[in-house]
């Protein structure tokens, strides 16, 4: 798995940037309406299930938390699509869920790779992030549109910031034979 991840580096980096840049719009530009937030959401949940599956069929070996993690990200995806006028409740809650269950399985990845290689913490804190993320959405599901905003903005930042400390901790073993 190590051998896959430092091979395809720049995937995670691609997504971290996507990540940053996702949150630093929802920041700058905290106007955005909701569709527009439905729209962004939906395609990046989709192109992050896109990633996983494309991660986990290029594996050596069957990674099943990764193709759950990328399952849920497409049908996360395509739900978003199909329903564009959907509530900023409902979104919310499809966001916490999303965040948690995909929080867990990045926890449960990160424990797996820290087997292969010793002090790698970077996704088992994504992971961390993500669960803490979605029990905050369904804490305070109310607080408002533009506070969801926010607080989608700083995750997607916190997340991309440590999507590509992984990428380019992982970088560093691209040469290292399986």
């Amino acid at each position: 798995m190590l051998h896959l991840l430092a091979r395809y580096w720049w995937v995670l980096a691609l997504r971290g940037v996507l990540a940053v840049l996702f949150g630093l719009f929802a920041f700058f530009i905290p106007g955005i309406t909701l569709l527009s937030l439905v729209l962004l959401f939906g395609a990046y949940v989709l192109l992050d299930g896109i990633f996983d599956l494309v991660a986990a069929a290029r594996s050596p070996s069957h990674h099943w938390a990764l193709v759950l993690e990328g399952i849920v990200g497409i049908i996360a995806g395509i739900l978003t699509f199909l329903w564009p006028g959907i509530t900023a409740m409902v979104l919310l809650y499809l966001i916490a869920f999303w965040a948690i269950f995909t929080g867990v399985l990045e926890i449960i990845a990160g424990i797996r790779l820290r087997q292969v290689l010793s002090d790698e913490i970077w996704l088992i804190l994504m992971g961390v992030l993500s669960l803490l993320f979605g029990l905050f959405i369904l804490i305070f599901p109310g607080a408002g549109a533009l506070a969801v905003v926010y607080w989608i903005g700083a995750y997607a930042l916190l997340f991309g910031i440590m999507l590509l400390a992984l990428a380019f901790r992982l970088r560093s073993f691209r040469h290292v034979e399986a």
